[in-house]
């Protein structure tokens, strides 16, 4: 089939290899602009672009596929199917309609759960223990289009935001070429989504990566897990703010009315009170520092081990 495939980061980029290497045709690119990136702001292109590049790919970057413009770029590429993965924008009607079999999506959550910009790191900070990649055909809603063919993964304690983003990218590409191998042999089965099953996993901000010790441990170590590597968790200790990687459960019945207190640092890590439970903190990082285990850390800081994280 000939393919218009639209995504724009990291997560997306599995998917077009996979296509390039298919049997199938990807006949354009469209992604987002090009933007400025780290100290020197050089311009830098998205991931999709760069491997769209690679492969001689005609690539797009519309500011909207809204325009006119757009519309008749994609009429003129005569596209069977569109793919979209992270792209980014939101398709009017008439380019949905437009190809043969309709725009598809590759959703990392298992619809109709998760719905939104953000399922990756929601479903391990809501202590979710099964995740996966839905194909969804799109409609003009919100991640609300039929239910086309799920792959599904078990979320273990180890796992963290970016271990799941690169497991999820990899089945998420194994899934579209399963889909499209399905589609062909006509044996395509559309299921609607419960929408009241649904919720919704919203835009991260770095405040998010805020810790409040007055939650339970178990919600603080999905906390810790779910926003690695970004935004990052953290909390301030005395005037120090620090940073933590890697958070297990290792008490979770015992209520304490000193939370934030820091109970013992060891060579396995920090152990931290919480308004329930208490949790091993495996690695921590001073703002501005550099990252180490707990007992590097507060060996040269042993005054703040009498601080308690707020």
């Amino acid at each position: 089939m000939k393919i218009v495939f639209m995504g724009t980061p990291d997560f997306s980029v599995g998917c077009l290899d996979a296509l390039i290497r298919s049997k199938h045709e990807v006949v354009g690119v469209f992604t987002r602009e090009d933007k400025p990136k780290n100290r020197g702001m050089a311009m830098q292109m998205p991931p999709v672009k760069e491997l769209a590049i690679q492969h001689n790919i005609p690539v797009f970057q519309p500011k909207s596929v809204k325009t006119d413009e757009s519309y008749e770029i994609l009429k003129e590429l005569n596209a069977d199917i569109y793919v979209v993965v992270a792209y980014g924008r939101i398709l009017p009607k008439k380019v949905l309609e437009l190809p043969q079999h309709g725009c598809i999506n590759v959703h990392a959550s298992i619809l109709p759960k998760y719905r939104g910009a953000s399922p990756i790191q929601a479903v391990i900070v809501n202590g979710e223990k099964e995740t996966g990649v839905t194909i969804m055909q799109m409609n003009e809603g919100l991640d609300t289009g039929d239910i086309l063919h799920v792959k599904k993964t078990p979320i273990s304690e180890d796992d963290t935001g970016g271990t799941l983003h690169d497991r999820l990218a990899v089945m998420g590409a194994d899934a579209l070429i399963e889909y499209l191998d399905i589609l062909e042999k006509g044996e395509r089965v559309a299921i609607p989504q419960d929408d009241a099953l649904s919720n919704y996993a919203p835009l991260i901000t770095k405040n998010d990566g805020k810790v409040s010790f007055e939650n339970p441990a178990n919600k603080i170590a999905n906390q810790i897990m779910g926003y690695a590597p970004w935004p990052g968790t953290f909390a301030d200790l005395g005037n120090t703010t620090i940073k933590f990687f890697g958070g297990y459960v290792v008490e979770n019945t015992v209520a304490h009315e000193d939370f934030g207190a820091i109970d013992s640092v060891t060579a396995e890590g920090m152990v931290v009170k919480c308004a329930v439970g208490k949790i091993l903190i495996k690695e921590i990082q001073k703002s501005g520092g550099k990252r180490m285990t707990p007992d590097s850390f507060f060996r040269g800081r042993p005054e703040l081990l009498k601080e308690r994280f707020n």
